[in-house]
């Protein structure tokens, strides 16, 4: 690493942004086939041989942008920042891409000296910025080979020095469920929209972005993840993952008090919607509701306010309780709670194995299957 420090003291470094999706490679530069270097922008004319790849590359930019989600773009783009202003403080250059540049800078973040100020990154912080860092070189036409030894070896030692078993969210049982819903007032918009998005979000066992991505109908909006359609039995909520598409069955509750669908019928009828997003801002004092789509930063803060409120693991402080409650804890919830064949809950929060839907199961039996005792012990 010593050659890699020499070769780079001598340059002159340079903040380097992360790459603008809007001019991601391959979509501003001359059409091929033509003459001159004229950039596509500049081609004038519908008869031109070459004005279609205009729009194409207009909807090309659109397909990067829907690649990753709003949130994935941000923490790539911090992370660059975060990577290129370390280069510069150190005297090295971001680009184009050293393994050892790379190797150096995770150890900065695994030490604590990536940033004056700040505390040692967490070995998962640490396997993200590397995937954010081999992301921003792909769009600049670079390859990082994270296989290399000088990034490898590196990270398989931190693994092994610093890794610990994930921090995770405490889950919402059905009866803490209730008395959260208890705590929302009926008579407001406001209430009965947060009414229905927590018995959704915990009967489907949905992600917060995928409860605020919910639209009223299908393909109705371009940013939307999927919608609803009520049948007599329950809901079906259709969504759109990283793997593809899948169907969420959201059965009707035991009492109206208690079910998602109906806490979601109610809200549509009193919010008046036909079109759009369905989990919207309430607006003029809470007497309207708007256009806009919720962020999903909303279904969080309103999960940790109902669970502090209804004094959910009141034998926490208040800061512990303040920690332990997101929107995550509505899909560990039902994880913890449904009483039903492992796979069903599996195939509710779309997992791929069962292994990653028991990491959900925060307050399961884990002894109901004593295996000591069948093996004749």
């Amino acid at each position: 690493m010593a050659q890699i420090i020499e070769q780079n003291s001598e340059n002159h470094v340079e903040e380097t942004s992360a790459p603008s999706l809007s001019t991601a490679p391959g979509y501003d530069v001359s059409a091929p086939g033509v003459s001159g270097e004229s950039p596509l922008p500049s081609l004038a004319g519908d008869d031109h041989p070459a004005a279609h790849l205009v729009s194409l590359a207009d909807r090309a930019r659109t397909y990067v942008e829907a690649a990753s989600s709003a949130n994935t773009r941000k923490a790539y783009a911090s992370d660059w920042k975060h990577f290129s202003a370390w280069c510069r403080r150190s005297g090295l250059t971001p680009l184009p891409p050293h393994p050892q540049t790379v190797g150096l800078y995770i150890t900065a973040c695994a030490s604590g000296a990536a940033e004056r100020g700040m505390k040692a990154n967490s070995v998962s912080t640490i396997e993200r910025r590397l995937s954010s860092l081999s992301w921003n070189y792909a769009q600049r036409g670079l390859a990082l080979d994270r296989k290399d030894r000088h990034i490898a070896t590196v990270l398989s030692g931190i693994r092994k020095t610093h890794a610990r078993p994930p921090v995770q969210k405490e889950a919402v049982l059905a009866e803490d469920i209730i008395a959260m819903i208890e705590t929302l007032d009926r008579g407001t918009l406001r209430g009965l929209r947060d009414r229905a998005m927590l018995l959704v979000g915990y009967a489907g066992g949905l992600r917060r972005s995928e409860i605020v991505g919910l639209d009223v109908k299908a393909d109705q909006t371009e940013d939307g993840r999927g919608w609803i359609e009520i049948l007599d039995k329950g809901m079906l909520v259709t969504l759109r993952g990283k793997t593809g598409w899948r169907e969420v069955e959201v059965g009707r509750g035991s009492s109206d008090a208690t079910c998602p669908v109906a806490a979601v019928e109610t809200w549509i009828k009193f919010a008046r919607l036909a079109h759009g997003p369905l989990f919207r801002r309430v607006t003029g004092q809470g007497k309207a509701v708007g256009s806009d789509r919720l962020n999903d930063k909303e279904v969080a803060r309103l999960v940790k306010r109902a669970a502090m409120t209804a004094g959910v693991r009141g034998d926490l402080s208040e800061v512990e309780r303040a920690f332990k409650f997101s929107g995550h804890s509505l899909r560990a919830g039902l994880a913890s709670s449904a009483e039903v064949d492992e796979r069903y809950v599996q195939k509710q929060l779309g997992h791929v194995s069962a292994e990653m839907t028991r990491r959900y199961q925060r307050r399961r039996d884990r002894f109901r299957i004593n295996l000591t005792k069948a093996a004749g012990l």
